[in-house]
């Protein structure tokens, strides 16, 4: 075991007070995925201004989108956890190996994504909708977000790995710094300010793809410069089998759960489209504002993970307790918040993106009736972090197939046609009380009798 004796008890996820702990680690990622959450809703409302007809475009990308962000996001996961896991434990050979791989993986899926980013475009849209507006206008969007997608692919992985040593305060630098980015360029490349050309919706996704490269080029330099904890080397970049095979235990079930995302997405705009147009604009319209709710508690998540991680491959079970403990109270509080703003003030929210009186009319009952999950979400959200952070990826995929294709989806086209439009909205409160009903069944079964055993070692 190569171990760095300087190193030795000092990273500060081994003996911080957990409450304190989390909050530090967490609100540097919080602020960044709020800062992110205000580029997605910026990047809408800019397009908004543009047409119904643009908004409900790069609404209907979202699910390719997401299907990119599952497979980067969710072999992060697996980096992360590995890592933690390894640096509680202080192998650092394992830690550098861990590093590495996820840098030739990482490079492998960015090739594969403009490859196919080529050929889908196109065909994609065909597929979602007759309209030939909104084909032009996704065509256009989709293809640079593709094309250009390494930027995307390596700002995840360069944040994962600040994220997996602690180093959260330099992940939320590159990520804000990115976001912010591109909310600066928005307008300037949509509209042609400054005397460049107009480019719509095709210049909402340069300046995304460009605000990523900068937040890429951030992560690189901060590793290099400011994560001593793990050492970057070319031997370390070959692939080495037992470390992709543990990054892949926890990461591969994290990519199909986060992958089920996107075909729940896609489902649903389907069964939307069968409606109205509209009705898909109000629900890409919700997706960006329940980002502000949802965000934070992700980076809650990211904060949770590698704490939980470190301290199990340190076999302290007090300390990850605390951490499951916290991070309820706080993903709580959060979540309460949310419902409140989306129950009494779903009219300036749907006023943000140029809502016309028809999309008011669908989006007031939908944004009412979807925030009466949240609560339950976010406890779910938590649940769901531990059994990632303790190796238990397959139970975090199973409550995530459970709840989005085997509840969600059904319920959402059976009560469309019992109820009509708003049904599908109701399917979303019964998901995720299916889903939290799953988490405290698995917690009970196989968290608690884990943590048991530690107690006695």
């Amino acid at each position: 075991m190569n171990q760095k004796p300087e190193l030795k008890n000092q990273n500060k996820m081994g003996y911080m007070p957990c409450g304190e702990l989390l909050w530090k680690m967490s609100l540097p990622m919080m602020v960044s995925m709020i800062v992110q959450a205000l580029y997605n809703i910026v990047d809408s409302i800019f397009v908004a201004r543009i047409s119904e007809n643009a908004l409900t475009a790069v609404s209907l990308a979202f699910p390719v989108q997401m299907l990119i962000i599952s497979v980067i996001g969710g072999t992060g996961v697996g980096i992360n956890a590995r890592l933690s896991a390894k640096l509680g434990e202080r192998n650092y050979e394992e830690v550098n190996y861990t590093a590495g791989n996820a840098l030739t993986i990482n490079l492998i899926y960015a090739f594969l994504i403009v490859i196919a980013g080529r050929f889908i475009s196109g065909f994609y849209y065909h597929m979602m909708t007759p309209d030939a507006d909104i084909r032009h206008h996704g065509y256009d969007y989709l293809m640079v977000i593709m094309t250009l997608a390494p930027a995307l692919v390596f700002q995840i992985t360069f944040e994962r790995l600040l994220q997996s040593t602690g180093k959260t305060f330099y992940s939320m630098i590159s990520q804000t710094v990115g976001a912010i980015t591109n909310i600066i360029m928005d307008p300037i490349l949509i509209f042609g300010l400054f005397g460049l050309p107009a480019m719509g919706t095709k210049g909402a996704a340069l300046a995304t793809v460009f605000g990523q490269g900068l937040a890429c080029m951030i992560g690189i330099y901060c590793n290099l410069k400011k994560n001593p904890e793990i050492t970057f080397a070319k031997r370390y970049l070959r692939p080495h089998r037992r470390t992709i095979e543990r990054i892949y235990a926890v990461g591969i079930p994290s990519i199909i759960m986060q992958s089920i995302g996107s075909v729940m997405n896609l489902g649903m705009n389907k069964i939307l489209l069968s409606f109205t147009s509209t009705a898909a604009a109000v629900f890409g319209v919700y997706y960006k504002l329940q980002s502000f709710v949802f965000m934070p508690v992700f980076g809650l998540n990211n904060g949770v993970v590698p704490i939980i991680a470190f301290n199990y491959g340190a076999r302290r079970p007090d300390r990850i307790r605390e951490t499951m403990k916290y991070g309820l109270l706080y993903a709580s509080a959060m979540m309460v918040i949310g419902t409140i703003i989306f129950e009494f003030l779903p009219d300036p929210l749907l006023a943000l993106f140029n809502a016309s009186e028809h999309m008011k009319e669908i989006g007031r009952p939908a944004l009412r009736i979807i925030a009466s999950h949240f609560i339950l979400a976010g406890a779910s959200i938590i649940c769901v972090s531990t059994f990632q952070a303790l190796g238990h990826g397959v139970l975090s995929m199973w409550v995530s197939i459970i709840r989005q294709l085997a509840v969600l989806l059904p319920s959402a086209y059976i009560l469309s046609r019992l109820i009509g439009l708003n049904g599908v909205w109701l399917a979303f409160p019964i998901a995720e009380l299916v889903s939290l009903s799953l988490c405290l069944f698995f917690m009970k079964k196989h968290v608690r009798p884990q943590l048991e055993a530690l107690d006695f070692d």
